[in-house]
């Protein structure tokens, strides 16, 4: 996992998601961008100082709040946090596929596919 200090830009301060933070710019916010390699996503975190803390969280998972008392910690804290809801969502996902396979939700596509290949619509890869 990978973090990048990003230089806020008009189109961070005015996006088309609502999103409860001030503009950056007046605000004292810090845009990182961290990278998560094993799922080759990136996401945006908000740090500010307050205080003696540093806080910041990532817009696209508002449970993803967290303070710290180094800036270096956050972003820690963050990178991991954001690793094991990304391998939590995953996770779901694949129990989710599991249940609908199971349940027959996905026959239709087998069916189509399996026509699609007598039909001798299909690439071999």
């Amino acid at each position: 996992m990978t973090f990048f200090l990003k230089t806020p830009s008009i189109e961070d301060q005015h996006t088309d998601k609502e999103v409860s933070v001030p503009p950056v710019k007046e605000s004292g916010i810090q845009l990182i961008e961290i990278e998560d390699t094993s799922f080759l996503e990136k996401y945006t975190a908000y740090l500010t100082k307050r205080a003696s803390k540093w806080c910041g969280w990532i817009p696209d998972f508002p449970k993803l709040r967290y303070e710290e008392k180094t800036k270096k910690a956050l972003i820690e804290t963050l990178t991991k946090a954001l690793h094991e809801t990304l391998k939590a969502r995953d996770k779901a996902w694949d129990k989710q596929i599991e249940e609908d396979i199971k349940a027959g939700k996905l026959d239709h596509l087998r069916e189509k596919a399996l026509e699609e290949i007598d039909a001798g619509k299909f690439t071999d890869l």
